[in-house]
């Protein structure tokens, strides 16, 4: 079994933390007196944000780049056994990231059951399976230039069924319990496709791997508005994945990426929709300004990730998350100009953070104002606990659970990625 090298160790994290426990008690204990003048226990929010888990990409934990370039950084890591080590380590000092996400084939592992057990190892499991008809790998008999689960020809489609059917295999031995689908599929020029016969084509394609997935098994159906394909995609938007989603199986459901709509788009009310009609599975978090540029999260929109957590626990408090399992979270960023751990670390805490935030909200003074039309107090109501500083909470939660009070000051105090550096040459 691939050894883990240096490791943050338990007294180190300890260390870092006591040097900061008088502040982070005071600061706590000045929250929880603020948020109980507004009826808010702070016990509760905190018992909140520890349940909440991210599933971390094994893929963002090396250098991504752009078309234009890729700039890679000192210790990155070369395997996926080196992928799952930095992701322990971000679980070590987040405390809420026990899964880790592959993507099959860059991380077909040799054998599934020495991959099971050295995560395990490290305390991480694994969360749903990523495939990748999206591009050619070496070896592969038939390309998907034209296509994929949609092209014409159906020995392609059987191709890429096979290949999703192996990510599912490669699954059921890690302990995965879900299947993750995003297609290229598409075209760059007005009646290159049909768009009618691809999306049924599509449709069919996904019947057939639902169909070899276990009976306990998800399909997650990604959508996304562009690219590669930039006149039309097959699976373009949110109708699409649910109809396809509707049509494939009960255990069919749609994934909504935050970089895959057009500029401005409405997310959280695609997350409402999705909720109330049973069908939205899960998320991949990240950020953007333009398109898909997969940013940290909450770097440039917070207050929309704020937003987003606002209508899943507002349909939470209703009972109007049936039909929608979890729904899952997890992260999906590319970082050229960053440390790929100090990201994630920093997304992470991005995402509890406005998860905290929309447990803060006062629904029924929110209801009240929608019921009267007021819309200044409406936003206000929501501004009020959006701009809440729930540091204190979440410092508290990692420390109880063993993690860093600043994830990524001990990261760097650490020396993590020095000695990485030496050990991954």
């Amino acid at each position: 079994m691939t050894g883990t090298g240096f490791r943050i160790d338990k007294e180190f994290i300890a260390s870092h933390n006591g040097v900061r426990s008088a502040d982070l008690f005071r600061d706590y204990d000045a929250l929880g007196e603020r948020l109980l003048r507004r009826g808010i226990g702070i016990g509760e929010i905190a018992a909140g944000a520890g349940a909440l888990a991210v599933a971390l990409p094994s893929w963002a934990t090396g250098t991504g780049g752009t078309r234009f370039g890729r700039f890679p950084g000192e210790g990155e890591p070369r395997n996926v056994f080196e992928k799952i080590a930095d992701c322990a380590t971000i679980h070590q000092l987040t405390r809420i990231t026990p899964r880790v996400a592959l993507h099959i084939p860059w991380d077909r592992p040799g054998d599934p059951r020495e991959l099971a057990a050295f995560a395990s190892s490290l305390g991480v499991g694994f969360d749903a399976m990523n495939s990748n008809t999206f591009e050619d790998q070496k070896a592969q008999r038939l390309s998907y230039k034209f296509g994929s689960l949609s092209h014409t020809d159906a020995a392609v489609r059987a191709q890429a069924i096979g290949h999703n059917l192996e990510c599912v295999e490669i699954g059921r031995a890690l302990g995965s319990k879900a299947l993750s689908i995003w297609i290229g599929d598409g075209g760059n020029f007005p009646g290159q496709v049909d768009f009618r016969g691809s999306y049924e084509r599509y449709i069919e394609s996904c019947k057939s791997i639902y169909a070899g997935m276990p009976g306990d098994w998800l399909l997650y159906i990604e959508y996304k508005l562009f690219e590669p394909a930039m006149y039309s995609t097959v699976m373009n938007d949110w109708g699409s994945a649910y109809y396809a989603a509707t049509a494939v199986g009960p255990r069919a459901l749609c994934l909504v990426d935050l970089g895959h709509h057009a500029p401005n788009v409405n997310i959280e009310m695609i997350v409402a929709r999705l909720l109330h009609l049973g069908r939205l599975g899960g998320f991949h978090f990240n950020d953007s300004k333009y398109g898909d540029d997969d940013l940290d999260s909450g770097s440039i929109k917070p207050f929309q990730l704020f937003l987003i957590f606002h209508e899943l626990v507002n349909a939470a408090g209703k009972g109007g998350t049936a039909g929608n399992p979890g729904p899952a979270y997890m992260i999906d960023q590319s970082h050229n100009v960053t440390d790929p751990v100090e990201s994630l670390l920093a997304s992470v805490e991005e995402i509890q953070r406005a998860y905290v935030q929309a447990l803060l909200v006062d629904r029924a003074a929110l209801a009240e104002c929608q019921q009267t039309n007021d819309a200044v107090m409406a936003l206000r109501t929501l501004k009020t606990a959006f701009t809440t500083d729930v540091a204190p909470i979440l410092a508290s939660v990692r420390v109880s659970a063993g993690g860093a009070a600043d994830p990524l000051a001990a990261f760097r105090e650490s020396g993590y990625r020095a000695h990485k550096g030496k050990e991954r040459a």
